[in-house]
């Protein structure tokens, strides 16, 4: 019997997902109702509600951090909305915060270049050296990295 519940959570999840894709957009620039819905589906995929949007961008009005103007749009007057001041802030932290649970969430599928420190997520170079597989970013850390090692030897001798 909770399989209803658990339905209703996974809702709201995407729910709040679609809200925090919806600021995104508005983020990148002032929109229109339909636009946010038309963009929302063309990157995420999904059909997003007009009964979730329009009441989301009032909800964001009434705190002041949307404002609207009327424009013509073709043969329509349309709404388009933009964030305040206080609403780009809203996003820059929401953002910060969302980065951080990206980071940590792919923190443990990172390499590090073992020559600029550098982080590499998929893919890298990949060289055996000393018998040891090493990672770097790319091949000229790499070469770079082997020539410091081979002074540092000369030196040494």
């Amino acid at each position: 019997m909770t399989k209803p519940k658990e339905n209703e959570s996974m809702d709201e999840l995407i729910s709040d997902f679609s809200r925090f894709y919806i600021l995104t957009i508005l983020y990148e620039g002032p929109a229109h109702g339909y636009s946010i819905i038309s963009q929302f589906k063309k990157r995420v995929k999904k059909e997003v509600s007009p009964s979730l949007v329009y009441p989301f961008l009032q909800q964001l009005e009434e705190k002041g951090l949307v404002t609207h103007t009327e424009k013509p749009v073709g043969e329509k007057e349309r709404k388009i909305f933009e964030l305040t001041d206080e609403g780009r802030e809203l996003c820059t932290g929401l953002f910060k915060r969302f980065a951080e649970l990206v980071s940590i969430a792919i923190e443990p599928s990172l390499d590090v270049c073992i020559h600029c420190g550098c982080k590499v997520y998929e893919g890298g170079y990949r060289e055996v050296i000393d018998g040891k597989e090493t990672t770097f970013c790319c091949m000229h850390c790499a070469q770079s990295h082997k020539q410091e090692k081979s002074e540092q030897k000369r030196l040494k001798a």
